[in-house]
């Protein structure tokens, strides 16, 4: 079983996220820590958002797959940037990386502005929830 979508009757569809998501009965719940856009070097990759946040991206899915997960099993994704302008004019860019990516999966998600982040030159942090299959249930 999947993660399914919560939706709230007489509410619009949200676009690209969902409001709320169902784990399946005996999920293993795995929480990924802030993930930004640095290589197994701890080094940013860039100082562009776009790649950033590609990279903390593909940081969160390679921990949830290690985990045995896949990018459909993500419930949750929350988003820091240190600027929400850089993410809103760019927005296209982060769509069509996301959707390469996660593929057609529409977690819960949250995007929050924060002052700056830990890391210097880190532009967007991305942590996240993922309900992965009993072990039982494993292929």
């Amino acid at each position: 079983m999947k993660p399914e979508p919560v939706v709230v009757p007489g509410w619009p569809r949200p676009s690209g996220y969902s409001n709320g998501v169902l784990a399946p009965a005996g999920a293993r719940i795995l929480f990924v820590a802030g993930q930004i856009g640095w290589d197994e070097k701890q080094q940013i990759v860039s100082a562009d958002f776009v790649a950033q946040f590609r990279k903390a991206l593909e940081n969160v899915v390679a921990v949830v797959r290690a985990a045995g997960g896949e990018p459909s099993d993500v419930v949750r994704l929350t988003v820091f940037v240190t600027d929400k302008r850089a993410y809103a004019k760019r927005l296209k860019e982060v769509g069509e990386c996301y959707r390469s990516v996660m593929g057609k999966v529409f977690p819960a998600m949250s995007l929050v502005q924060v002052a700056e982040l830990l890391e210097e030159g880190a532009l967007v942090e991305i942590e996240a929830t993922a309900a992965l299959a009993a072990e039982s249930n494993r292929r």
